[in-house]
């Protein structure tokens, strides 16, 4: 398993809820939703790190709850974050579409017709027998 998520702690085998960091990370989702950037939504809820690690909490699907983890933000606070963020990107013009590639397709099957001219010069003897050279697809 990886490192503990911040807002939980590991108590005999199992991860529960660190009630001071859960208030945090509460405060957090609140702060972002109320309209703070990502570094002021932080400061605000006391939480001290990179712009990056605040981002990626807010999209941590562990806040939700699983198996392991006891849920800490609720589904519908979680999914407004998750619009807010789009929302955030599409204003900003962060939001790329993926490029559509032009699927190539590289022939696989080849015949040749029988050669009929023969050619001194070894080169032009090479050419003749590559424009024979005709693909099927």
């Amino acid at each position: 398993m990886s490192h503990t998520p911040y807002g939980y702690r590991i108590e005999n085998g199992k991860a529960v809820i660190d009630e001071f960091a859960a208030t945090q990370i509460k405060e957090l989702f609140l702060a972002y939703l109320a309209g703070d950037s990502l570094t002021t939504a932080a400061q605000k809820a006391g939480i001290r790190t990179s712009h990056s690690v605040i981002r990626k909490m807010l999209q941590s699907t562990r806040y939700l709850g699983n198996d392991y983890y006891p849920a800490i933000i609720d589904p519908v606070t979680f999914e407004a974050v998750e619009a807010e963020c789009i929302r955030r990107a599409e204003k900003l013009g962060r939001v790329f579409e993926p490029k559509i590639e032009n699927k190539v397709i590289y022939p696989t099957t080849f015949r040749i017709t029988e050669g009929t001219k023969q050619f001194d010069d070894p080169f032009e003897q090479a050419e003749y027998a590559y424009s024979l050279i005709e693909s099927e697809t």
